[in-house]
C-alpha cells in the first residue's frame, strides 16, 4: 500500500487533477461579476462582527419565496463568495432566493470557528427571513467540497442547543457535493493540513459521516464521475450514513471536481433538477 501521506496529497489534490483549473476559476469570476452586474444582489449583508462574517442576497422577485443558501470550497483557506455568483441565475429564474456565505478563512480561523460562523449565518438568515421576504420554513444549504462538508455540519446541528429560539429544523434539505465529511485522512494531507492543523482529537467532532443528521431533511449528493477515488469514498460514506433521508445520488460521469459547480448552476442539468425538484417538494 502507498504511504498515507503520499496516497492522500494526491488524492485531495484537486487543482492537479483538474489541468484547466486556472481557466475554470477565471471564467466563475467573470461570470460572477457579470451576474452582480445584471441581477439585483445585497451584497456584503454582515450576519456578524467579524470581516469574514458577510452574505450576499439575490432576492427572488416572487413573495415569500424559498431560499437555497450556498457555501463556497477551497479547502477552508482560499475562494470567496463573489466567485460563485453565477450559481445563483438559474435557481432565481425558477422562483427561488439565493444567499451565498463567506467565513474567515483558515489559517486566521479554525475549523471549529468556521463551522460556528456557518451556524450563525443560517441562524441570522432565519430570524431575519421576514424582512427580506423570505419563507424561512423552507431553507436549503447546498455546498461544494469543504463547503459540503460545511453543509453536511449544518443538517446535523443541533439547532435549539445553539440557541433557544431555533428550530430542530432550521435546515429543510441539504445538497452536499464533493465534500470531505470522515475528516482524519486530512491529517495526511500536508498540502492541506499545513493551514487546518487537525489533530486526532478534532476528528469525531467535525467528522459529519459518523454523526447523525438533526432533522429528516432530504439530502441529495454527487461527486463527479473524473474525481480522485478518496472523493467518491467519502460521497459513499455521507450516503451511506445518511440513507433514510438520501433523495438522490446523482451521477455525473463528466463532471470533475471543479465542473460540478456548473452542473448545480445549469438549467437542464441532472444535479441542477434534482435540487429544484427538493425544494419543490418542502
Amino acid at each position: 500500500m502507498q504511504d498515507p501521506k503520499t496516497y492522500y496529497n494526491q488524492q485531495f489534490n484537486a487543482r492537479a487533477a483538474v489541468p484547466d483549473h486556472a481557466h475554470i476559476f477565471t471564467r466563475w469570476k467573470r461570470d460572477s461579476a457579470h451576474v452582480r452586474r445584471t441581477h439585483a444582489c445585497l451584497a456584503d449583508i454582515g450576519y456578524g462582527v467579524e470581516a469574514g462574517e458577510r452574505l450576499d442576497l439575490f432576492p427572488s422577485r416572487r413573495r415569500d419565496a424559498p431560499l437555497l443558501v450556498f457555501i463556497h470550497g477551497g479547502w477552508w483557506r482560499s475562494l470567496d463568495k463573489s466567485d460563485f455568483s453565477f450559481v445563483a441565475p438559474a435557481f432565481l429564474d425558477v422562483g427561488f432566493n439565493v444567499a451565498l456565505t463567506n467565513y474567515t478563512l483558515a489559517p486566521a480561523a479554525s475549523l471549529e470557528a468556521i463551522v460556528r460562523q456557518q451556524l450563525k449565518a443560517l441562524a441570522w438568515l432565519w430570524r431575519n427571513a421576514e424582512s427580506y421576504d423570505i419563507d424561512r420554513n423552507r431553507i436549503v444549504v447546498a455546498g461544494h467540497s469543504a463547503g459540503a462538508h460545511l453543509t453536511a455540519m449544518m443538517l446535523a446541528a443541533r439547532w435549539p442547543e445553539y440557541a433557544e429560539d431555533l428550530p430542530v429544523d432550521l435546515v429543510k434539505g441539504g445538497v452536499l457535493l464533493s465534500g470531505v465529511y470522515d475528516l482524519e485522512p486530512l491529517t495526511h494531507a500536508d498540502h492541506v493540513n499545513v493551514d487546518l492543523q487537525l489533530k486526532t482529537e478534532h476528528i469525531g467532532p467535525l467528522s459529519p459521516a459518523f454523526m447523525p443528521k438533526a432533522s429528516a431533511a432530504p439530502v441529495v449528493t454527487a461527486v463527479g464521475g473524473l474525481e480522485s477515488e478518496e472523493f467518491h469514498r467519502q460521497n459513499a460514506l455521507i450516503a451511506a450514513n445518511w440513507k433514510a433521508d438520501l433523495l438522490a445520488d446523482v451521477a455525473l460521469p463528466e463532471r470533475n471536481h471543479m465542473t460540478i459547480c456548473d452542473a448545480l448552476a445549469t438549467k437542464g442539468d441532472a444535479l441542477f433538477e434534482a435540487v429544484k425538484g427538493m425544494i419543490d417538494g418542502l
